[in-house]
């Protein structure tokens, strides 16, 4: 009986999310003709229905009420600067018409929409991602349907109330910008995702590979787990501020949180002290595997430990040591070895624990980055501090990452901050190391077609002795 059930509450869905799109579509072919000055009208419309600080708040204060993830404070600041930033990047681009003129390549470059593109947020970020997929979105003249975690439903739905209150100030319909209603099984989204032109997926891995399967062009992001090289040069004090700052933002909702530490030789007594002085607390070897065994209770991490505080994650694992009932962090050592499903610690956490490696030299630091990545988190990111410009360049050139972040505030600024030049997404594509097709950060270009003018332009064929000429002079003919 309960199978029929199910079964008819996903044709009910289905039939939902055909009428859905199809309102979707309705709305973006007649939005497919807007100029340039209305489509930014909507990208600042679509600011300000969370931008409005009241708004900010009651929805931060509700995405934590909803999916008990997080702290308010800092969702209100994470929703502020990555929308003001994300507005910024946006300001004066051109989405609209032409894009690029080249006379003497004699190519025209023409900036089309994709239509209406399907996006699968997170309950970690349920505010700040859905808006700046809806504000992507608009720039590009798309309509965007999101498809909420279970979580994130509640407050989805009210961020979506305040952006078709802005939207309609400025003439535009609601039908730009909507939701899967609930309850979304597996089979709506899907259905979804099937009928959209263009899938966005974040959040965990089945979402992606789902994506991927569904028969539509999808941009999915691969697994974080971050980790940091620090440097026998670095400004210890400094750096273990910034790694803090870093790990208990939000709880270490971000997957761009450092989950592992290489600490190289000298650095490791100076940079413990100035971690435990930011709030950190190394747990003793019985207390690790305690930590261990309640975060990852069959192998894989625990839903209850995710994105709490170190307080109360320490409370769930029985640690009642001075010092646990009011720390920012928790560290656990391990050795360059234990890295890999034995060893779960080693992996991604999304909680306030940071895994310790001390390694002998820069050679080891890049070959524990190399086995905790080969493990999980390859094509995501690095932070480093401390190091030189040749270290660092090597570590562009040698590790499977697509971000190196020098000397940083590690969660901030690989999605873009306003000290440094990445752009402001909420989105990080992986590359091929991590399964993705893209290895940028997400912006309104990924949800552009380009139409390319070609016209002829004199001939620019080259001899076959101007190419050949040097690889005959050294190898012959």
């Amino acid at each position: 009986m309960q199978n029929v059930l199910a079964l008819k509450r996903d044709e009910d869905g289905v039939q939902r999310v055909r009428l859905i799109v199809a309102r979707a579509r309705a709305a973006q072919e007649v939005f497919a003709q807007a100029s340039q000055e209305t489509v930014d009208l909507a990208v600042t419309a679509a600011g300000w229905a969370l931008m409005e600080p009241e708004r900010n708040r009651a929805l931060a204060e509700q995405a934590v009420r909803d999916t008990g993830l997080g702290t308010v404070d800092h969702k209100v600041a994470k929703n502020h600067r990555k929308t003001l930033g994300l507005l910024r990047d946006l300001q004066g681009a051109r989405s609209v018409g032409i894009l690029r003129d080249d006379a003497e390549a004699g190519v025209t470059e023409i900036a089309r929409p994709v239509g209406v593109v399907a996006a699968i947020t997170p309950s970690t970020h349920p505010v700040a991602t859905p808006i700046n997929y809806i504000i992507n979105a608009l720039k590009t003249r798309n309509a965007v349907i999101l498809a909420p975690s279970p979580k994130g439903v509640g407050v989805c739905a009210s961020l979506l109330r305040y952006v078709h209150d802005e939207l309609a100030k400025v003439g535009l319909p609601a039908d730009l910008a909507q939701m899967l209603p609930p309850p979304a099984s597996k089979a709506v989204t899907m259905e979804l995702m099937h009928r959209a032109d263009l899938v966005l997926a974040t959040g965990s891995q089945s979402n992606v590979r789902a994506a991927y399967s569904s028969g539509t062009p999808a941009l999915g992001v691969g697994l974080g787990n971050v980790t940091a090289i620090v440097s026998p040069n670095a400004d210890f004090p400094v750096a273990a501020a910034r790694i803090a700052a870093s790990k208990t933002f939000d709880h270490a909702t971000s997957c761009s949180a450092e989950n592992s530490l290489v600490v190289i030789g000298e650095a490791w007594l100076p940079l413990l002290a100035a971690l435990t002085a930011e709030g950190g607390v190394l747990a003793t070897p019985d207390e690790k595997w305690r930590l261990e065994a309640t975060m990852f209770p069959s192998g894989k991490l625990s839903p209850t430990v995710v994105a709490i505080s170190a307080p109360r994650l320490a409370q769930l694992a029985g640690l009642d040591r001075d010092g646990y009932a009011t720390c920012r962090f928790i560290m656990a050592q391990q050795k360059p070895s234990h890295v890999g499903p034995l060893h779960p610690l080693s992996g991604e956490k999304l909680a306030p624990v940071l895994t310790l490696y001390h390694v002998a030299d820069f050679d080891a630091a890049v070959a524990q980055v190399h086995a905790l990545y080969d493990y999980q988190g390859k094509g995501h990111s690095v932070g480093v501090h401390g190091a030189s410009p040749e270290e660092i360049l090597r570590l562009g050139l040698e590790l499977p990452v697509s971000r190196v972040i020098v000397d940083q505030v590690h969660s901030t600024a690989v999605s873009g901050s306003f000290d440094n030049g990445l752009p402001f997404s909420m989105a990080m594509g992986c590359g091929t190391w991590g399964g993705n097709g893209f290895s940028d950060n997400l912006t309104f270009r990924h949800l552009l077609n380009i139409t390319r003018i070609v016209r002829p332009t004199p001939p620019r064929k080259p001899r076959v002795e101007d190419i050949f000429d040097d690889y005959w002079g050294r190898y012959g003919r």
